[in-house]
């Protein structure tokens, strides 16, 4: 079902698995070495400081789809991983054949790295903690098995934002989800509600309003500098796009909820999922939605 590819330098191992489900890539193509490229560019958290993906809906190409670009590669030590088991993954950014150890805080992190299965499932956000020797570490466990896609979202010191992705491989049996058109999340008790929607190549307000048993939530939680966190994955190839709130924490005109307004701009018609995270009650809670770019849905 997998087909590993290994690298010598730092152990770096890229399997790429051809599986069933919702968001098999299509744009994964050859990895040619450290200095290989799968896509195209994409933007991360550097280029998207206004909450649009501007560059990647010019290019038609978002974040994620490559494993190297403008010459850092995404190296993991492993990329297999064993459902149901904690483990500490490792991996580093690479430049010149170099681990790169000096990074520009985004969003009050200096690292973002997102895992979620190829089909959608089971979606983390999660920040790795960086070594004197370039390595980032981070417990990882999956439940279930199947392909997985990770992007590690960062912006080199005096850098650019880039956002890589890279393959892992959880073997066992699988068997994709699917998931409809949704526009409303129910998650720890909460009902998310989001509202607008996407236009392809435009600038969209997209308005997510939580509530809890009826009534509205108006004491979110900063996280990350923000009131929210929005992460939306293209259908097909998992095309990385992250855009952030229309305001901030304590700017004076930001209300701490119910509503968390988003500008976003995606590259083309088709099938996203939209993961929120907010924190309320000191816990960071997730909604996710499936909504449609362009055409008919949702």
């Amino acid at each position: 079902m997998n087909t590993a590819a290994k690298l010598s330098a730092y152990g770096v191992a890229l399997a790429l698995v051809a599986g069933g489900g919702w968001g098999v890539g299509t744009a994964v193509g050859p990895f040619s070495g450290p200095a290989g490229v799968h896509g195209a560019e994409g933007a991360g958290h550097g280029d998207a400081h206004s909450g649009s993906v501007a560059e990647a809906a010019n290019t038609d190409q978002p974040g994620g789809l490559a494993s190297s670009r403008g010459g850092y590669t995404l190296a993991p030590t492993s990329t297999t991983l064993t459902p149901g088991k904690t483990t500490p993954f490792a991996f580093r950014i690479v430049k010149d054949g170099a681990p790169v150890t000096a990074f520009d805080v985004e969003h009050e992190k200096q690292m973002h790295f997102i895992v979620v299965r190829r089909d959608t499932a089971g979606y983390q956000h999660l920040h790795p903690t960086l070594g004197p020797d370039g390595a980032w570490t981070v417990p990882l466990s999956v439940k279930d098995a199947g392909s997985y896609r990770a992007f590690a979202d960062f912006t080199p010191a005096r850098g650019t934002g880039t956002t890589l992705g890279v393959d892992l491989a959880a073997p066992g049996d699988f068997r994709p989800a699917g998931y409809p058109p949704s526009r409303t999340s129910t998650v720890d008790g909460y009902r998310v509600t989001l509202a607008s929607d996407l236009v392809p190549g435009r600038a969209s307000k997209v308005t997510a309003t939580v509530t809890r048993d009826g009534a509205e939530v108006t004491d979110l939680q900063p996280y990350l500098g923000a009131y929210g966190h929005l992460v939306a994955l293209r259908g097909g190839d998992l095309g990385y796009l992250h855009v952030h709130p229309d305001g901030a924490p304590g700017d004076g005109k930001t209300a701490a909820g119910p509503a968390v307004s988003f500008v976003a701009e995606v590259p083309s018609p088709g099938s996203y999922r939209l993961f929120l995270d907010f924190r309320h009650g000191d816990a960071v809670h997730t909604a996710e939605f499936t909504v449609q770019a362009g055409g008919n849905g949702s």
